[in-house]
């Protein structure tokens, strides 16, 4: 996966429409279709706990299964880029721990990883507004760029490959 820049306004206006979207048509579809099944199949003690939530189990694969469909339209660039960059950089944090220890012994693709999840991070928590964390970010930033003169490493993230990450 390569970091590609992303126009925080548009991002932030596409992501609200499809939550908007998301929440609206889980709401119908799944009342829609609990309401169908009990008018169907009513109950005589009243309870339709199980039509509900098999409504809203329908209604969620309904769901993903759009939304996978969706991935690649035009107008899902920016909020299907970003789930996977979150992705990404999910399997580099799981493997965090081993990366560190690596980059700390010199190994460039660790620290290649390592570069990557540092600017995703900081990419994403940009694009959200996350400033909160940024010092702990610049820190650890701070100690990977002694790593790469100290080993004397160039990193470009444009190398960044996720198969690099199973020698870890």
């Amino acid at each position: 996966m390569q970091l590609i820049k992303i126009d925080k306004a548009l991002y932030r206006s596409r992501l609200n429409m499809v939550i908007v979207a998301c929440i609206a048509s889980l709401a119908i579809s799944s009342l829609a279709i609990s309401q169908t099944l009990i008018y169907l199949f009513p109950d005589e003690s009243g309870s339709h706990f199980h039509w509900n939530l098999l409504g809203v189990i329908v209604s969620t694969v309904g769901l993903v299964a759009t939304l996978l469909k969706l991935k690649t339209h035009p107008k899902m660039r920016e909020v299907a880029y970003i789930w996977d960059l979150k992705q990404a950089l999910n399997l580099i944090y799981r493997k965090n721990r081993k990366l560190l220890a690596a980059a700390k012994e010199g190994n460039a693709d660790a620290m290649l990883a390592l570069q990557f999840s540092y600017a995703g991070s900081r990419q994403l928590w940009q694009l959200d507004d996350n400033t909160i964390t940024m010092s702990s970010l610049n820190d650890a930033q701070s100690k990977l760029d002694e790593w790469t003169q100290q080993y004397n490493v160039t990193l470009d993230i444009t190398n960044y490959r996720s198969e690099s990450l199973k020698a870890f």
